[in-house]
């Protein structure tokens, strides 16, 4: 059962299925979206990559984002909707999740569910957490042996002018 809470200050939402989505406007969120179908082939990834590209500068900016095999990394800021109304990170992930399962599905012949329903989100704390975070995400591909270097994987996607926005 899900569950929906806000504090009176209204500053911090919450929200919790299975896992706890702690939300504060104004703070970098480290994302993680799994996949149900794996491995995503090339053209799936480069969908899912199309797709968290276009939502920068729209509800979020992008730092830096991956998708592997079998999930995605983002390190991104919501964007506001309105003074002081940040857009949710369910704001942020629907239409890249949905879009990218119609497209996926279509090209596999398939239907069904691409993502697992949830995600996993973390509020970055401080500076030292937002450059872990960055780092992670930028050797994922090469720490699971998909390149030598972060900048040789194909579904590596910065957005350079946030890179050291914290």
């Amino acid at each position: 059962m899900e569950e929906k809470k806000i504090r009176p200050d209204k500053l911090l939402a919450y929200k919790h299925r299975k896992l706890p989505h702690w939300q504060v406007g104004g703070s970098w969120y480290f994302v993680t979206f799994r996949a149900r179908v794996n491995p995503l082939p090339e053209p799936a990834k480069d969908m899912v990559k199309r797709f968290v590209e276009s939502g920068h500068d729209k509800r979020f900016l992008l730092s830096v984002a991956v998708v592997m095999p079998d999930h995605a990394h983002l390190l991104l800021w919501p964007k506001e909707k309105y003074s002081g109304v940040f857009y949710s990170l369910n704001d942020i992930l629907r239409p890249i999740k949905g879009a990218s399962s119609r497209g996926i599905n279509l090209f596999l012949g398939r239907r069904g569910p691409v993502w697992q329903k949830e995600s996993f989100d973390r509020i970055i704390r401080n500076e030292r957490e937002w450059r872990e975070k960055y780092d992670y995400i930028c050797n994922n591909p090469v720490k699971n042996g998909l390149a030598e270097k972060p900048n040789e994987y194909p579904w590596l996607v910065f957005g350079e002018q946030f890179i050291n926005r914290y």
